[in-house]
């Protein structure tokens, strides 16, 4: 089967992005550690990203977005992660958010993402939504914000209440919960993000008071009924780009730190050793093996991806058995990604504890790639119990 004509063309754009990326990719590398210091992205490298229109990449064409399908986008995600993963982080965030104009109303969607910087970011946490006269009074208190200090809007994913107070149920008896999308000037919010890796993401706290919400920034995230989109890549959740282009970052910050130490290897003899470390037999086997993982990997999300691409244009719509593929594939790259940098870190010596060699930032990064929501071994569990024909505990992060 091939792509429709729209699609095809799509696959063409995602080659010029990924060519984008790459030109990038020296400038990006030549400012992560301003990046970690400053624990955001400077100007000088969000100006460059929207000047190529990597924040539009998931964007619908009919607000001068690429609508790329997952394949193309998540490679160049990856691309990027080589280079720099907060900056990649904050691009997959941000580009994942975006998927959101698919189901808003057309004038308030051309608001938010009209313009070049219309840049949307948020995280979860409680809150809620209650029904007022033209709108909604949103009160909640989100964290985990990525790329917060580069967007100029703000979201949160709040349960819904009526008037008098009393929470609205779909008919299944689940909350009704909507994403609603307010001005990031709306927002207080509190720098917290102190942490190990993915400094430079920026993910910190904000909170709205009672905040008036016009209906119109509200949207029915996800959910086919509201999608005023018809491309094929709508008929991908964002929750799905989201795990695939995660698992990108992962996989970007394996291969540059596997190739870092080959590099490594070719010229390092370790103290009191008599030969180099490529010449090691251990480290021989070490590399290939984590060479195997990380392309296993590769190949399993990408094929994964591209199968279920041309499979969801055929049927018009994902199936379970699709999304538990991603799932899987995604949180195995993660995995696999991990275990390739723990290989390369380990292998590296007292050589990788400097600041000044690749290995010690990259470390920290993917292990904080790990322990976010896409890495949960859960995953595994969630599709493990679909595999064995049982019902799973849960279906929300698929």
């Amino acid at each position: 089967m091939r792509l429709s004509a729209d699609n095809t063309s799509a696959e063409a754009a995602g080659s010029e992005y990924l060519q984008r990326a790459r030109e990038f990719a020296p400038q990006l590398a030549a400012a992560a550690r301003e990046i970690e210091r400053r624990r955001e992205l400077p100007e000088s490298i969000l100006s460059a990203m929207v000047e190529r229109g990597f924040f539009r990449m998931l964007l619908p064409r009919s607000l001068g977005g690429a609508e790329l399908l997952p394949v193309r986008y998540v490679r160049v995600v990856e691309e990027i992660a080589k280079a720099d993963a907060s900056t990649a982080w904050c691009l997959n965030q941000g580009a994942g958010c975006s998927m959101t104009a698919a189901y808003l109303d057309p004038a308030a969607a051309r608001e938010i993402f009209g313009g070049p910087r219309g840049i949307l970011a948020w995280g979860p946490g409680p809150g809620k939504a209650r029904k007022v006269e033209g709108g909604y009074r949103v009160t909640a208190s989100w964290s985990f914000a990525s790329g917060s200090h580069n967007a100029t809007w703000l979201g949160c994913h709040v349960p819904v209440f009526d008037e008098s107070g009393a929470q609205l149920f779909q008919a299944d008896g689940s909350p009704v919960i909507r994403t609603a999308m307010f001005p990031k000037s709306a927002a207080e919010m509190s720098d917290i993000w102190h942490v190990v890796g993915l400094r430079g993401t920026g993910s910190d706290k904000y909170s709205v008071s009672d905040l008036f919400v016009p209906h119109t920034h509200l949207a029915a995230r996800d959910e086919d009924s509201t999608r005023r989109e018809n491309g094929l890549l709508y008929r991908f959740s964002s929750l799905q780009l989201y795990a695939s282009g995660f698992a990108g970052v992962a996989m970007g910050i394996a291969r540059s730190t596997l190739d870092a130490f080959v590099e490594l290897a070719a010229d390092k003899v370790p103290f009191r050793g008599k030969r180099t470390l490529r010449e090691n037999n251990v480290v021989q086997s070490q590399v290939a093996q984590a060479e195997a993982r990380l392309r296993s990997a590769r190949a399993f999300l990408y094929h994964s991806l591209d199968e279920i691409t041309r499979e969801v244009e055929s049927a018009g719509r994902i199936t379970l058995d699709q999304r538990m593929t991603i799932r899987l594939a995604s949180t195995f790259a993660i995995h696999q990604s991990l275990s390739v940098v723990d290989t390369a870190y380990h292998a590296a010596g007292s050589t990788a504890i400097f600041e000044d060699n690749p290995f010690e930032r990259r470390f920290r990064d993917i292990h904080t790639v790990s322990q976010q929501l896409q890495g949960r071994q859960e995953h595994f569990e969630t599709v493990g119990q679909h595999l064995l024909g049982l019902e799973p505990d849960t279906l929300a992060w698929l």
